[in-house]
C-alpha cells in the first residue's frame, strides 16, 4: 500500500498546489485539505482549543482542536506547514492571552504586550509546526506498514507536537509554558495520567489518541472500498442499498485497525491517581484581601497591608496553623521597614499561628518577589520567586528593547533578579512547597518543592493586574492540575481572586470569587510520597524530545539517500 494511496484528498478538491514533483526531489503526497482550505481549519482548530481552557473550560474540545491541526499539517510542504501553523497559532493565542493587554491599566500603549506577546507565541507556533508534518511525510516513505502507520506514525507526530510545546516552554527568557495542552485537562477524567507522566506526557498521550484516530480513519477510508468492490451482493436493489451492504460486510475486517486507538481511549479514562500516603492535615486560613494590588494602582502607603489585616481579623477567634496571604499582600519590605515588620509580628501573635506573606524585598542592589514565613521573632524561613516574568518583573536586554520602545520600557521600573532558593519552608507542623504566580506552570519548581518534603501546596499570587480577564480563571485550572500530577493539596491564593482549595485528588474545595475581600478557613490534607509524574516527568520530556528529534533525524538522512538513488537512476 502506498503513502500516496493513503493520503488521497476529498473527493472533487483534485490534488493541492503543493503537491508536485521536481527534479531534485520525492513526490510529495497530496494533502488532505488544499492550502486554501486548511488555513480556515486550522483557525477554527485555534478557537476551538482555546475554548478548552478557562472561562469556557470545556475540556473535550482540545482533542477537536487538535484532530483539526493535525489534519491540517498532513501532506504539506514546509511552507505551508508555517503558514497553517501560524494561522492556529494566531487565532489560539491572541484570545488565550488576551489579558496580558490590562497589566498597563489605561495607558494607551496598554495593547503593545498582548500584540507582542501573542505574536511572539504565534511565531514560534509556525516555525515548529514543520516537526508535524515532516513527521508524516518522511516516515511512510520508510516504511508504510499497518503496523507503522497505525502504532509508529501516531508516536512520531504526538513526539512533535510536545516538542514543539516544550521549546516554547523553556525559550526565549525562560519560555512561557502557559498554552500546554495537557493543562486543559484539570478537571476532565484523564487528568490522573499526568500523576503517572507528568503534564507533558499528557499532553504527548492526547495528540496520540488524535493522530492514531486519524490514521484508523485514513486506512480504512483506502482499504475498505477495494474490500468492498471484492464483496458479492445480490443484484435487486438500489445503488446506494448495494454499496451498503458492502460495506456492511468488510466493517468486521477493518475493525483491529482501530484497536491501538481504542485501547489507548480506554486506558486514559481508567488510569487511577498514582497513590500518595496520608500524613496527617493542616489547618489553614488564607486570606484574600482585595486590595489596590496591580502595578498600575494608585495606593496609599500600607494599603496593601491594612487590607490583609482588615480581611485577617475573625483569624483571632479561629485555630489555624497556618495564615496564608496572597503574592503582594505585604506592600513594603518588612524586613527594611520597621512599621511593616511590627505589624506582621503583631498579627502573628494575634493568630497564634505563623504567616506565609510576600513582598519585594532587596538584597543589597538586588530585588525579589520573596514569599516569608513569619513568626512573632520575625523572618524564619524565605523563598524567591524562581521564574521572574520577562517584561513583567524585569526586563531582558533593556538595552534593546529601550532604544526600541523607551516609553513602555520605562514604565517598568522594577528588575526582579531569580531566586536561587529552596521553593518550601517547614512550618513546624509541616513542610509546604510554594511557587509564586506563573511560577505554577514551571514543572521545575513543583517537582523541586515535592524534592525537599512538601506535604502540600501554597500557591501565592497577584491577578489584580488582569482583573476582568479569564486570566485568574486559567491559572487556577493549573493549580488544580498540579494538585491531580502531585497528589498534593494546592491552596491557590489570590489578592483579589478566583481563590480556591484543591484536595490531593484535584476535586474543588472552598473557594472565593474575584473582586471581593474574603477569608477561608479549613483542613488541608497532607500527603507523603512522590508520584510518578513528578519522578519521571523530566525523563518523559527528555525522551519525547530526543526520540523526535533522533528519529526526523534519520528520516531526513533515509529520504535524502533516496532521492539521490533515485536521481542518479533518472540520469
Amino acid at each position: 500500500m502506498t503513502q500516496a494511496a493513503l493520503s488521497q484528498p476529498a473527493p472533487g478538491t483534485g490534488p493541492a498546489p503543493e503537491a508536485r514533483t521536481t527534479a531534485r526531489t520525492q513526490p510529495l503526497d497530496p494533502p488532505l485539505l488544499p492550502l486554501a482550505a486548511a488555513v480556515p481549519v486550522a483557525a477554527l482548530a485555534g478557537v476551538t482549543l482555546d475554548g478548552a481552557f478557562p472561562a469556557l473550560g470545556w475540556w473535550p474540545l482540545a482533542f477537536v482542536a487538535v484532530t483539526l491541526a493535525l489534519l491540517t499539517l498532513v501532506g504539506r510542504r514546509a511552507w505551508g506547514a508555517v503558514l497553517v501553523g501560524a494561522a492556529f497559532g494566531a487565532v489560539f493565542w491572541f484570545p488565550h492571552v488576551s489579558w496580558s493587554s490590562r497589566f498597563l491599566g489605561d495607558d494607551p500603549l496598554g495593547w503593545v504586550p498582548w500584540v507582542a506577546l501573542a505574536t511572539a507565541q504565534t511565531l514560534f507556533t509556525a516555525a515548529l509546526s514543520p516537526l508535524v508534518t515532516l513527521a508524516y511525510r518522511w516516515l511512510p516513505r520508510w516504511r508504510s506498514t499497518g503496523v507503522v502507520r497505525l502504532v509508529v506514525l501516531p508516536l512520531l507526530v504526538a513526539g512533535a507536537w510536545t516538542t514543539r510545546e516544550l521549546a516554547m516552554g523553556s525559550w526565549p527568557y525562560g519560555g512561557f509554558p502557559w498554552g500546554r495542552l495537557g493543562m486543559s485537562q484539570s478537571a476532565s477524567p484523564i487528568a490522573p495520567v499526568a500523576s503517572w507522566l507528568g503534564v507533558s506526557g499528557l499532553s504527548f498521550c492526547m495528540v496520540l489518541l488524535c493522530a492514531a484516530v486519524i490514521e484508523v480513519v485514513r486506512v480504512a477510508r483506502t482499504t475498505a472500498p477495494a474490500r468492498a468492490d471484492d464483496v458479492p451482493v445480490p443484484e435487486d436493489g438500489a445503488g446506494a442499498a448495494r454499496r451498503w451492504r458492502r460495506w456492511t460486510a468488510v466493517l468486521p475486517a477493518t475493525l483491529p485497525t482501530a484497536v491501538p486507538a481504542v485501547a489507548l481511549a480506554v486506558l486514559l479514562l481508567v488510569t487511577p491517581q498514582f497513590p500518595t500516603s496520608h500524613a496527617g492535615t493542616l489547618r489553614i486560613g488564607a486570606v484574600q484581601g482585595n486590595g489596590p494590588a496591580a502595578y498600575s494602582d494608585e495606593r496609599a502607603p500600607g494599603a496593601l497591608l491594612d487590607a490583609q489585616l482588615a480581611a485577617s481579623a475573625p483569624l483571632a477567634d479561629e485555630r489555624v496553623d497556618l495564615v496564608v496571604w496572597p503574592e503582594g499582600g505585604v506592600g513594603s519590605d518588612p524586613l527594611a521597614d520597621p512599621a511593616t515588620e511590627r505589624a506582621l509580628d503583631t498579627a502573628a501573635r494575634q493568630y497564634d499561628a505563623p504567616l506565609l506573606v510576600n513582598a519585594a524585598s532587596s538584597k543589597g542592589e538586588l530585588i525579589y518577589n520573596t514569599s516569608f514565613l513569619w513568626t512573632e521573632e520575625g523572618a524564619t524561613a524565605s523563598h524567591a520567586k524562581r521564574h521572574p516574568v520577562p517584561f513583567g518583573e524585569y526586563v531582558p536586554d533593556r538595552w534593546l528593547y529601550g532604544a526600541i520602545v523607551p516609553s513602555l520600557v520605562n514604565l517598568l521600573g522594577r528588575e526582579y533578579t531569580p531566586g536561587t532558593d529552596v521553593p518550601a519552608v517547614d512550618t513546624g507542623d509541616a513542610v509546604v512547597g510554594l511557587a509564586i504566580c506563573f511560577d505554577v506552570v514551571f514543572d521545575d519548581v513543583v517537582r523541586e518543592g515535592i524534592g525537599n518534603g512538601a506535604q502540600a501546596f501554597m500557591f501565592q499570587t497577584n491577578n489584580a493586574d488582569f482583573r476582568g480577564t479569564d486570566e485568574n480563571l486559567q491559572q487556577t485550572a493549573f493549580a488544580r492540575m498540579r494538585a491531580v500530577e502531585t497528589g498534593r493539596a494546592v491552596v491557590n491564593l489570590s489578592t483579589t481572586g478566583t481563590s480556591q482549595v484543591f484536595a490531593p485528588d484535584g476535586t474543588a474545595g472552598p473557594a472565593l470569587p474575584a473582586d471581593q475581600a474574603g477569608l477561608i478557613v479549613t483542613e488541608v490534607e497532607l500527603r507523603d510520597g512522590v508520584t510518578a509524574g513528578v519522578a519521571l516527568g523530566p525523563w518523559v520530556q527528555g525522551l519525547v524530545v530526543a526520540g523526535t528529534v533522533l528519529a526526523l533525524a534519520g528520516l531526513a538522512v533515509q529520504a535524502r539517500r533516496s532521492s539521490r538513488r533515485k536521481a542518479d537512476t533518472r540520469d
